[in-house]
C-alpha cells in the first residue's frame, strides 16, 4: 500500500523548496502519495491541493490578524482531511505559525514529523525550540549554526545543506540574456528585487525606483531592471512603478539571469538576499512595513542584522536599509558608494564567496530525501 504524506508549504519559498523534496522523494519510492497545503510547484510535482497559498503568504501581525479567519478555516480543513486519511508522515515546510501550532496536533495523533527549512528561531522567538522538541521527530536545516543550536537544546537535528546551491543558476549564457531581454551594457545594469509578496511589490518598488532615479543622475548609462515573479501579474509591477522619473524596465524573467548580467542589484530581505550571493552580485538589502509589525518585530528580534546573508556571516556584509532608513535617498547613496568603490566591491564580494562556501555541497533535497526514508519504514 502507497504510504501517504502530508506536506504544508505556506509560501512561495516553501513551495519551491518542497516541491523539489518531493521530487527527490519520489525518485527514492516512487509510489509516496502527497496531499496537504502548497503552490503551483507542489501541485506540478504531484501534491494533491486544494487550497492556494497565495491567499496565505502574509506577512506581520497585522496580515496575520486581517486573515485570522480564512487561516483558521484552513488550519481546522487540513485536520480534518489528516482524520479523514491514514497519514503516514507530515513534513512542514517553514511557515512556522501555522505549522507549529499544526505540529501540536499532529503529535497528539501519533504522526510522525519531520520539519524542513527551520523557523528563525536565532532571530526570534526562541521559546519555539520547546515546541519542536516536543512535537517533531526531526528538523532537517540549511545552515550549520542551526544544526549546532538545536542539538544544543535536544532537538534531532540535521544539517542538509542549501538547495540553493543547485537551484540558482542563469538559464542561458549572459550574451543571450542580454539580447533575449533587450539590455544594453553601455553602462551598469542594476536589478531591482522587491519580493514575491504583493504587498511587498506594492510596498517596497515604488521606494527602488526612487531611488533609481536618484542613481540615474549620478551614475551615467545605468540602466534598471525588475525581474518580475513568475506567479503574480505585470499590472501589479506597472501599478506600483507609474510616475515613476526613471525608466525601469520590467521583465518576465528568471531573476538568475538578469543578476548574471547586472553589477548591481537592489534587494528585499529574505530569501533573495541569499540567492544574490550565491550570484555573485554586490547588492544592497531594503526592507519595511506598516509601524505595528515593526515594532512587534522590534520587540522580539534577537539579531542586530536582519538580511539572511549577513546573519550566516555574522557580521554586517551586506548594507541594510530597513523601515526609517530604507528611503530613496539612503538606499541611493549606499549603492553608489559601493559601485563607485572598487576596494569596496571587491571586499563585499570576497565575504559573499565566503557565505556561499559555508553553505554545504550540492544535493541538499536528496540528501533530506534520504534523511526522511527511515521515518516511511
Amino acid at each position: 500500500m502507497a504510504k501517504s504524506i502530508l506536506i504544508v508549504a505556506g509560501e512561495p519559498s516553501g513551495d519551491f523548496h518542497a516541491s523539489n523534496l518531493i521530487k527527490d522523494l519520489k525518485k527514492l519510492k516512487p509510489h509516496l502519495k502527497f496531499f496537504g497545503l502548497g503552490g503551483k510547484l507542489c501541485k506540478e510535482a504531484g501534491v494533491e491541493i486544494d487550497f492556494d497559498i497565495s491567499r496565505l503568504s502574509i506577512i506581520g501581525l497585522v496580515d496575520v490578524l486581517k486573515n485570522i479567519f480564512t487561516i483558521g478555516k484552513v488550519f481546522k480543513h487540513i485536520l480534518k482531511k489528516v482524520d479523514e486519511t491514514n497519514v503516514d508522515l507530515a513534513i512542514l515546510v517553514d511557515y512556522p505559525g501555522f505549522n507549529l501550532r499544526l505540529s501540536k496536533e499532529l503529535k497528539k495523533r501519533k504522526i510522525p514529523i519531520v520539519y524542513y527549512i527551520s523557523p528563525q528561531v536565532w532571530a526570534w522567538n526562541e521559546k519555539r525550540i520547546d515546541i519542536i522538541k516536543k512535537c517533531v521527530s526531526k528538523i532537517l536545516v540549511f545552515f550549520k549554526f542551526e544544526e549546532d543550536l538545536y542539538k544544543t537544546n535536544g532537538v534531532n537535528s540535521e544539517f542538509v545543506g542549501n538547495p540553493l546551491l543547485e537551484a540558482v543558476s542563469p538559464n542561458f549564457p549572459k550574451d543571450e540574456v542580454l539580447k533575449r531581454y533587450n539590455l544594453s551594457k553601455n553602462g551598469p545594469i542594476i536589478a531591482l528585487l522587491p519580493g514575491s509578496r504583493i504587498m511587498e511589490i506594492k510596498t517596497l518598488l515604488k521606494i527602488m525606483a526612487d531611488a533609481a532615479e536618484i542613481m540615474g543622475k549620478e551614475i551615467q548609462n545605468a540602466s534598471f531592471v525588475v525581474a518580475k515573479y513568475r506567479n503574480l501579474p505585470i499590472a501589479l509591477y506597472e501599478e506600483a512603478l507609474k510616475g515613476s522619473g526613471s525608466n525601469i524596465k520590467v521583465v518576465d524573467a528568471n531573476a538568475y539571469n538578469i543578476l548574471s548580467v547586472s553589477d548591481f542589484a537592489i534587494v528585499a530581505s529574505g530569501t533573495a538576499t541569499l540567492e544574490t550571493a550565491i550570484m555573485g552580485t554586490p547588492f544592497v538589502i531594503m526592507y519595511k512595513v506598516g509601524l505595528i509589525n515593526y515594532i512587534a518585530y522590534k520587540i522580539v528580534a534577537k539579531t542586530k542584522v536582519l538580511g539572511l546573508v549577513n546573519v550566516i556571516a555574522g557580521k554586517l556584509v551586506v548594507p541594510e536599509f530597513l523601515q526609517y532608513d530604507a528611503t530613496p535617498k539612503k538606499i541611493a547613496k549606499g549603492a553608489v558608494e559601493i559601485l563607485r568603490n572598487e576596494s569596496k566591491k571587491s571586499t563585499m564580494l570576497t565575504e559573499l564567496a565566503r557565505v556561499k562556501s559555508s553553505l554545504g555541497a550540492p544535493g541538499a533535497s536528496l540528501r533530506a530525501a534520504h534523511a526522511i526514508l527511515p521515518y516511511l519504514q
